[in-house]
């Protein structure tokens, strides 16, 4: 069985090494369905546009943990990026969004 994440590894330059000019984002039925699960009342709808935007937020939140946790990591001589560069960066990463 292959990781499903191997192909999404990042360079150290920030570049999706798979797939330079391929953007990699989440569903738009996914993200509906996982808003959707946090509404309290049944009448509550998502618009199509409302579950792309988030979407979009999604995808440059990640984008940017992955850029942030790389650099991190590069600052500390490391040549792979692992959870602790990851948890040093989200503190300042939760405060810009």
């Amino acid at each position: 069985m292959t990781n499903p994440y191997a192909e999404r590894q990042v360079s150290h330059s920030g570049v999706n090494m798979a797939a330079k000019n391929e953007d990699i984002g989440f569903k738009k039925d996914t993200v509906s369905k996982l808003l959707s699960s946090f509404f309290k009342e049944e009448k509550t709808r998502l618009s199509g546009d409302a579950a792309l935007l988030v979407a979009e937020m999604l995808r440059i939140f990640v984008r940017e943990a992955a850029v942030r946790s790389q650099k991190q990591a590069a600052s500390e001589d490391c040549d792979q990026v692992d959870i602790e560069h990851f948890e040093k960066i989200l503190p300042q990463l939760l405060m810009d969004f």
